[in-house]
């Protein structure tokens, strides 16, 4: 990485037109993936990205550009034209950096680069062999290995100078089920913040036989009906609403300039008197996770819900200003082409006391949503619909015959006030999630809960 010198000459020069802010984020990235379908291994890729950006402001404005010329002369340059955005007074600073260090809360025993493509190659085998044989209507199975290994520096014109190492691990596997006439696909993507560690630490077969036992079961399954009805969301995985319907709204992207449901609705009771909602990026090890955010800001535990009120919101430093508010440690991007904004981390509802065989014996009729698919959401209005993967009728308290193609529709608002059971058996799902910064890792969580109605989208 370069010289505090030459960063703190590039922040100066960044700031000669007028800019009250500058920051300069260097990152080196390796990463890698092996791609198995149908028995072949069809794709090993290894590569490397190194590359910067250099964002200034002026009061609320932002001005942001990004170089895979990392020379003091190419840094320069970009810091020179993009500097050329602003207009103002020229800004000289007696400029000191001043290293910052957090222990890594990621502890990584086995790096990527260290492990031989043959021993990963191994698992991606093993996961392909499990899922297929699981069952003969299994007629594909495709799984994908990816690692990755970032290294950043980040330095401003505050005078912090921080780095940071962040190593993931994942595997995604996809499995479908065929009877001749139609298809039905079952996937599971587990994932850590882990070095070769991740295999010890994750079940990994366990994963490659639910992926084709859902595929399994839902292509025998019947259609779901339509109607309005109580569902019951399974742990984990069910978190992705959540994270979408809500976490989205509440993130200062959206707050700031008052395009979310809960803007200035800080002390309200947005949710049932129940519900608390947390964002911990500070989790050991989780997909998430990371020592630091992408402006330098140490990671927390931020209550975004306690007792069904607001409490706070995820801010990066640009949209803090908007809003007056310090960040809380959750601007992040995708690489150093992207610039940084408010994203979630690991975003969970807290468990409650309930066991998960009382909610469903509570429920006379309703729905079971075991696994959640995608969807979408406007954060303006918190309009929302998503996907069931894998659902279950329920009947007299008791789950029911199998159903498949419900599609739950409603606000993330009402869905809030209306869950009125939470269980004890929290559980977290991995993901990635795309927003204005780029594809980011994001862990989503809850425990089973139910919402005691929502409308359901059926083709019965």
């Amino acid at each position: 990485m370069l010289d505090k010198s030459i960063l703190q000459e590039i922040i100066n020069i960044a700031l000669r037109t007028g800019g009250d802010f500058a920051e300069i984020y260097i990152e080196e990235a390796t990463l890698n993936s092996i791609q198995m379908i149908d028995g072949r291994i069809e794709n090993v890729l290894s590569g490397r990205d190194f590359g910067a950006g250099i964002r200034i402001f002026s009061g609320v404005n932002s001005v942001y550009a990004y170089t895979n010329n990392v020379s003091r002369e190419g840094l320069i340059k970009t810091a020179r034209d993009v500097s050329e955005a602003i207009k103002g007074n020229n800004t000289i600073l007696d400029l000191k950096l001043n290293k910052v260090v957090y222990d890594n809360i990621n502890p990584i025993i086995y790096t990527p680069g260290q492990i031989e493509l043959i021993k990963k190659t191994a698992h991606v085998k093993n996961a392909y062999r499990v899922a297929k044989e699981y069952d003969s209507e299994i007629a594909q199975v495709s799984v994908v290995y990816g690692d990755t290994d970032k290294k950043i520096t980040i330095a401003n014109s505050e005078g912090l100078y921080i780095e940071d190492r962040r190593v993931r691990t994942r595997v995604s596997i996809s499995s479908v089920a065929s009877d001749g006439k139609e298809n039905q696909t079952g996937f599971f993507g587990p994932g850590r913040a882990m070095g070769f560690e991740f295999f010890d630490a994750v079940n990994l077969e366990w994963y490659a036989k639910e992926a084709s036992r859902m595929a399994k079961d839902m292509l025998h399954a019947d259609m779901c009906p339509s109607g309005v009805m109580p569902v019951v969301l399974d742990n984990g995985f069910g978190g992705v609403i959540f994270h979408e319907a809500c976490g989205h709204s509440l993130e200062a992207t959206s707050v700031a300039k008052g395009h979310s449901v809960f803007s200035n609705k800080l002390g309200e009771q947005i949710a049932a008197p129940i519900v608390t909602a947390i964002d911990d990026g500070t989790l050991t090890n989780l997909w998430g996770s990371s020592t630091i955010d992408d402006e330098g800001n140490k990671t927390n535990k931020n209550i975004l819900i306690e007792n069904g009120i607001l409490k706070g919101y995820m801010v990066d430093k640009l949209n803090g200003r908007r809003m007056n508010m310090s960040p809380t440690g959750n601007s992040r991007r995708e690489s150093y082409k992207y610039a940084p904004t408010s994203r979630m981390t690991n975003t969970y509802i807290a468990k409650g006391t309930t066991r998960a065989e009382e909610i469903i014996a509570a429920t006379e009729e309703g729905l079971f949503a075991k696994y959640m698919g995608g969807g979408s959401v406007n954060p303006v209005t918190g309009d929302f619909n998503f996907s069931v993967l894998e659902g279950y009728l329920i009947k007299n308290g008791k789950l029911a015959k199998p159903v498949r193609g419900a599609t739950l529709i409603g606000k993330g608002s009402e869905v809030l006030l209306n869950i009125d059971m939470i269980g004890n058996n929290l559980d977290h799902g991995q993901g990635m999630c795309g927003s204005s910064s780029g594809t980011i890792a994001a862990n989503v969580g809850q425990p089973m809960l139910r919402v005691k109605k929502i409308t359901v989208g059926g083709r019965k």
